[in-house]
């Protein structure tokens, strides 16, 4: 193998690591953005649960549903709640 070809070989190798470094750093994002949202739907449930209204079991579809849809997916859980659909 001649310099020329190692250098070629190398500069590609860089490339290919920036560009998965970056497509890395994006999913983590999205994955932090998702475990903090879960955990703030977990929060806001055991917030609702503690008020003497009606209670919401807390299990991972409900903190899913709270977690993804925020403060509205809160207020979906209880509206679906009130109208006894689980």
């Amino acid at each position: 193998m001649g310099l020329l070809e190692i250098v070629f070989i190398g500069l590609i190798l860089v490339i290919l690591g920036i560009v998965g470094v970056r497509i890395l750093w994006r999913v983590g994002q999205v994955v932090l953005s998702v475990v903090f949202h879960m955990l703030l739907g977990w929060v806001l449930l055991f917030i609702w649960n503690i008020l003497p209204f009606f209670k919401i079991p807390i299990t991972i579809l409900t903190v899913l549903v709270a977690g993804l849809g925020g403060v509205l997916g809160v207020g979906i859980l209880v509206l679906a709640k009130a109208l006894g659909l689980y």
